[in-house]
């Protein structure tokens, strides 16, 4: 049994992405006066990052509520400003998510899909790897893809407290994951985190700044092409959790090994 449905929304994503990053770079980069964040603003994120996991169950529910909306709306604000820049517009979005998140449709289910739910954790994915892939730098992604998928391993396969944070996460309706339907295998649900969608996100961004859109969009294919052989192993063995990050990074480094050895045979017979 395999599906198809989850690595073609990754696909879909992570192209998109792609699209909006090229489309308000400079925008983005006028806002934040081109300013670089060096290695050290990564390895404090991934830090931060590897505790929150843990921390998260032992914080009360509505606090953890508060910091993520807060978290939420703040996104949203930012990214409504970069494409129109006039702050009362800018409250509108954020408004709008408080205002379906407490509504009795947020959860509502339609054909086994969380619509909602899953349009907004999108949504965030997408703007959180648009505002990082204008703040990061090669080097800092390097450092930071090394040190998240570590931090992912041993807090997926060691610890366990990342899959715990995300069942609570998830128990509290917050958009964290994005949930859908296997499709052709029938009858199972299979979940992705959103920050592996960022993360797909950020690699693909960096990689189309390095080398070009085409090779952005390839890295974007290979990842979720790697996501699907992966997927298909995992709901064969019936394995419940696995550290996502390290498919993500599978995918990429395949595209940066395919254009190592097309640049080497370039330059062989050139």
């Amino acid at each position: 049994m395999f599906d198809v449905v989850l690595p073609m929304v990754l696909f879909f994503v992570t192209a998109a992405t792609l699209y909006v990053h090229s489309k308000y770079e400079m925008r983005g980069e006028s806002i934040f006066e081109e300013r670089k964040l060096d290695y050290r603003y990564a390895v404090i994120m991934v830090v931060a990052t590897g505790i929150m996991a843990s921390v998260l169950l032992l914080i009360p529910d509505k606090a953890v509520m508060i910091f993520f909306m807060s978290t939420y709306s703040l996104l949203l604000f930012l990214f409504t400003y970069l494409v129109a820049p006039k702050w009362y517009l800018s409250f509108l979005p954020p408004a709008l998510f408080i205002t379906i998140f407490f509504s009795p449709y947020w959860m509502f289910n339609v054909f086994g899909v969380y619509w909602i739910f899953n349009v907004f954790g999108i949504v965030f994915a997408i703007l959180v790897s648009v505002l990082l892939g204008s703040l990061f730098e090669w080097k800092t992604t390097a450092v930071f893809v090394a040190l998240i998928t570590i931090i992912d391993v041993v807090q997926v396969l060691v610890t366990g407290h990342m899959v715990e944070s995300g069942r609570i996460l998830v128990e509290l309706r917050l958009p964290v994951m994005i949930i859908l339907p296997t499709f052709p295998y029938i009858g199972g649900l299979f979940a992705l985190g959103l920050g592996d969608f960022f993360l797909s996100g950020l690699l693909s961004i960096q990689t189309a700044q390095k080398y070009g859109r085409k090779l952005g969009l390839a890295s974007a294919m290979a990842i979720a092409v790697v996501f699907l052989v992966f997927q298909t192993v995992l709901l064969n063995l019936n394995v419940q959790a696995f550290p996502a990050t390290v498919i993500v990074i599978s995918g990429w480094l395949i595209t940066l090994a395919a254009q190592y050895f097309y640049q080497s045979n370039r330059l062989k017979h050139g």
